[in-house]
């Protein structure tokens, strides 16, 4: 990398850092205003709710990162336009592709940056953060609650009104189906443990369904083996914004084994996926602003139009993700086509640009 390629990627780093700050620091104030009235609850005060906005800071960065991306890029070249050093660096033989290639490389880098984050530190983050705020209002650690579930294991299909813990359940009922998707049996068990790669439950009554005769039985245990895993059902219960890229993999191919809409798990996965090319065409729409019109413009007016572009891009994303699961659309293609158009719309104006 030579010396003007690090030194346009400085600037943009350097200003993306400043505008990162300011950015994060006004959405988590804004997180912290609107908690407030959660406050009081328990022993959950001022003081928890500040670290609870803490602990959510990577989850807020990670939605602000191409805003950030964008934002930083404007100001960065901005102020090299400003003090005509761009102006210097074309006189001197530096095409744009060349001042491109450098912004793209800053953005490779943010992009990987943003991967890491969003996979990584923002679902632990906001995990931590919920955990934190449920035992600060209750007084008891959670693990995944009360939650009622409804999951289909083969031919049978599970109703677990109590989801203790990931290898905890109580109050099961199981819906086992005919080869004509009839109803076969039920069976209701009053607890069940995940130990060894096998469910056993305990306190059982089956009832067996036949076109002639009706039978039930007792039992004390019985043992089940089959798909339904802890994980899964950790993973089941989350939020798809709050799963790592493995785990909306494994729930997938969960869900597509038992033959249950995953959807909603290939959308997140592949919005995961092309956040790190959105934080790119992001950056590279970016790059004619500063060398057309707004060459000789100011900071605040530069920071107005990439907040304009930012939250337009971030209302058509949401608007084709929506789209996307109404219409039935590829996932693939509600997750990619806003960063594609955007991408795309930056290379023809910097072709443009002179």
């Amino acid at each position: 990398m030579r010396t003007i390629d690090r030194y346009i990627i400085a600037h943009i780093f350097g200003f993306t850092a400043v505008v990162g700050l300011a950015l994060l620091a006004i959405y988590s104030f804004v997180g912290f205003v609107t908690g407030i009235d959660s406050t009081g609850q328990g022993k959950f005060g001022v003081l928890e709710l500040m670290i609870y906005t803490l602990m959510q800071m990577p989850a807020g960065l990670y939605t602000l990162l191409p805003i950030i991306a964008m934002l930083g890029t404007l100001m960065g070249l901005g102020a090299l336009a400003g003090q005509s050093e761009l102006i210097a660096m074309r006189a001197a033989g530096v095409s744009l592709l060349r001042i491109g290639r450098a912004t793209l490389l800053a953005g490779v880098a943010l992009g990987i940056f943003g991967l890491v984050l969003g996979d990584w530190l923002a679902p632990a983050g906001s995990e931590s953060a919920e955990a934190y705020k449920t035992k600060a209002r209750t007084g008891i650690a959670p693990g995944l609650g009360n939650h009622a579930v409804w999951l289909r294991d083969g031919d049978s299909i599970f109703h677990i009104q109590r989801l203790l813990s990931e290898d905890h359940v109580a109050d099961i009922e199981i819906f086992r189906l005919a080869p004509d998707m009839s109803l076969a049996a039920v069976l209701r068990a009053q607890e069940g443990r995940y130990l060894d790669g096998v469910w056993h439950f305990s306190g059982i009554s089956q009832t067996a369904l036949s076109p002639g005769a009706t039978t039930v039985s007792q039992s004390p245990t019985l043992d089940w083996q089959g798909s339904l895993s802890p994980e899964v059902l950790r993973l089941f219960v989350l939020e798809a914004d709050s799963l790592t890229m493995p785990g909306l993999m494994r729930l997938i191919r969960y869900l597509d084994s038992n033959r249950l809409d995953s959807a909603e798990y290939r959308l997140e996965f592949w919005r995961k996926l092309m956040a790190p090319f959105t934080v790119m065409a992001m950056m590279l729409f970016a790059i004619p602003f500063v060398l057309g019109s707004m060459r000789n413009s100011g900071a605040g007016q530069r920071l107005l139009i990439g907040i304009l572009i930012g939250v337009g891009f971030y209302v058509i994303n949401e608007v084709s993700s929506n789209l996307g699961q109404l219409y039935r659309w590829p996932p693939f293609l509600a997750a990619a086509v806003p960063t594609f158009v955007l991408a795309s719309g930056g290379l023809y104006r910097l072709s443009r640009a002179r």
